[in-house]
């Protein structure tokens, strides 16, 4: 994530906005409401990413760079580098940062040891997993996006595709009113599924458990380079 700002601003406002009652029952998760942030800042990556390749054949300029690189699958494998690489180390910025912010401002809205919220720290195996998990999550996005923009080669059609297939699909899973094919669709949805790596609480209740969730992302970004890698190889620029 280029702007890690954003995400911990969206996070920071999360936390402060959320209250418990002394008195009242208390279910929020502390380490997915802190990387609030996330779901937001996925856009940001997502819209980078698939302009990446698709931006380059609006302009034409994509002869040009494949004069200079003619392997065409290795101009893929540079662009996912390229565009991995700084998405790790700005979602990792941006992970820290929201967990700091939660951990900061969370024990005074309720969120306390007392209650069974302890203080988040990368010490606690369940927050170092969704922290970790956050970060391949958004380097994820990156990756299918990037796929998606090469195979489809338009600028608005590659973003409305991918922004589609992760704020879309939930919409559509839970317009379904069957139990069994709305967990299903959940399972399928590369955001939903991806998001249960920040889960800490309730695990039984997910859709999906937080790794395999994140295995059905890396599923989707996988095809999604092997179709731009099979356009971009075939197909003439």
């Amino acid at each position: 994530m280029t702007r890690p700002a954003f995400a911990i601003a969206v996070s920071t406002a999360a936390a402060a906005a959320t209250h418990c009652r002394p008195n009242g029952d208390c279910s929020v998760d502390a380490v997915k409401l802190s990387l609030t942030g996330v779901q937001l800042g996925q856009a940001v990556v997502a819209v980078l990413a698939a302009t990446a390749v698709s931006a380059e054949y609006g302009t034409g300029m994509i002869r040009v760079t494949l004069t200079a690189v003619p392997g065409r699958l290795t101009l893929l494998a540079a662009k996912a580098v390229t565009i991995t690489a700084p998405v790790l180390v700005g979602g990792g910025v941006a992970v820290l940062g929201s967990l700091l912010a939660g951990r900061l401002l969370l024990p005074a809205h309720g969120l306390t040891p007392a209650r069974g919220f302890p203080v988040l720290s990368l010490t606690d195996g369940p927050v170092l997993r969704a922290a970790v998990g956050s970060v391949l999550y958004l380097g994820l996005i990156g990756l299918l996006a990037l796929g998606i923009g090469t195979a489809v080669r338009d600028t608005a059609a590659s973003i409305g595709i991918t922004l589609g297939l992760l704020y879309l699909f939930p919409i559509v899973a839970a317009s379904v009113s069957d139990p069994s094919w709305h967990r299903h669709l959940s399972q399928l949805s590369p955001m939903t599924s991806g998001l249960t790596i920040q889960a800490t609480r309730d695990l039984s209740a997910l859709p999906i458990g937080p790794w395999a969730g994140l295995g059905v992302l890396a599923a989707w970004a996988a095809a999604a380079l092997l179709a731009g890698g099979l356009v971009l190889r075939l197909r003439d620029a």
